[in-house]
């Protein structure tokens, strides 16, 4: 059966979007980290299409991961500083304004992202509730125990040094904050929307989930963050669908040693 001409197109874009998106990242991974824009890497164009993907296909996603992060970490109705690293467009923050009362700040390596999410918030009345900072996630430019959550969808398999990466979260995590870092869906995100998504993208992503875990947690054990717990959600009637894999870290609230609390029920620690 013959391709309509714009699947055909929107196939090809896609696939564009994601090959320049990592090499881009790529490019810059043994290089120091930025401590200013790279506009030769990190372009406008590039923003734009990122900024159309992420409207057109992964728009669904948003919500139902909001929501989750909100119910599990108590968030409703609270008030605090809340980073999502590597933003982009700002999606994931708009929906968390919805239902926090935090301040939400897109940190993103890509600057021209910003022009238009600080736009769109003034045109949802949140322009009071978020900032935009440009951030290399390996030299985060905030001071210590600064953010009491920690949110990245989609952006870790990008920051090339994951011991750095992470142990610049943990720095800027003030003590008894929480970070959720991953990409996916929210594993409650419905699989007939996750099916459609995965089919938007031609099911490109392949990565080995098992994999992520392991190194995931020996960055964990290196830094030695204990309070950790690795997620990879599969509900039941998900099969053959990647659902993808999500880290959620607790910063203990002194420098001693406390007991352990309670956790949701989750994927056991690989």
């Amino acid at each position: 059966m013959k391709q309509a001409p714009f699947s055909r197109h929107r196939k090809k874009w896609t696939r564009g979007i994601w090959a320049g998106w990592a090499l881009l990242w790529g490019l810059g991974l043994a290089a120091p980290p930025l401590r200013t824009p790279d506009d030769a890497r990190f372009t406008a164009e590039a923003a734009a299409r990122i900024t159309r993907n992420c409207r057109e296909v992964l728009a669904p996603v948003y919500g139902p991961l909001a929501e989750q992060i909100v119910r599990d970490f108590h968030l409703a109705g609270r008030e605090g500083i809340g980073i999502d690293l590597g933003s982009g467009p700002g999606h994931l923050i708009f929906e968390l304004c919805a239902r926090t009362r935090m301040y939400w700040i897109n940190a993103d390596i890509n600057p021209h992202f910003f022009p238009e999410f600080l736009a769109e918030a003034g045109r949802r009345g949140w322009s009071g509730r978020v900032g935009a900072v440009f951030a290399d996630a390996r030299a985060l430019p905030f001071r210590d125990d600064y953010a009491d959550v920690i949110v990245s969808r989609g952006s870790f398999q990008f920051w090339g040094d994951w011991q750095q990466s992470f142990g610049e979260v943990y720095r800027v995590l003030r003590p008894g904050g929480v970070a959720y870092i991953g990409r996916g869906f929210a594993r409650d995100f419905p699989a007939a929307a996750a099916r459609r998504v995965r089919d938007a993208q031609h099911h490109r992503f392949h990565y080995d989930v098992a994999e992520t875990a392991r190194r995931l947690a020996a960055v964990m054990q290196t830094l030695g963050i204990r309070d950790y717990t690795i997620h990879q959600p599969h509900p039941p009637d998900a099969a053959g669908i990647l659902y993808g894999i999500w880290l959620e870290i607790h910063k203990p609230r002194t420098a001693d040693t406390t007991p352990t609390r309670p956790r949701r029920p989750s994927s056991p620690r690989p």
